[in-house]
């Protein structure tokens, strides 16, 4: 059993910052959690759920859609089972619930089909 789970969403204004956090617990070893890409996905009213940012098992490299790139920053710490996603410069089109989700490899990817794990979402509005 693998539990992901987000916080740090919530009403913001435009211009402003937040950082998501997203836990692994369960069944979900500091061992598995540290072989594996993790990802930053999203999900507005009425529209199809979103690649946002992706990171490889280590750090080491990361991705991210085109429209967040220099706003966005995804991280992660494998001591404490946790991926993190830093918003900065948010803007009213950034404004869905946004997901975390864990690969089944170690090398990020945007393909929503390589992740079996996910999170219930936190809610991240934005103001204009």
């Amino acid at each position: 059993q693998v539990q992901l789970v987000e916080s740090g969403g919530r009403l913001v204004q435009a211009g402003g910052s937040l950082r998501l956090s997203c836990a692994a617990s369960g069944t979900f070893s500091k061992i598995v959690f540290s072989s594996i890409a993790m990802g930053w996905f999203r999900q507005a009213p009425e529209k199809d759920r979103e690649f946002v940012a992706a990171i490889s098992w280590n750090g080491g490299s990361t991705n991210y859609t085109d429209s967040v790139k220099g706003r966005f920053t995804i991280s992660r710490d494998n001591a404490k089972n946790t991926v993190y996603l830093q918003m900065n410069s948010l803007k009213p089109e950034d404004t869905a619930v946004y997901y975390c989700a864990a690969a089944s490899q170690s090398t990020y990817t945007y393909n929503r089909n390589y992740y079996p794990y996910w999170g219930q979402g936190t809610q991240v509005t934005v103001s204009s």
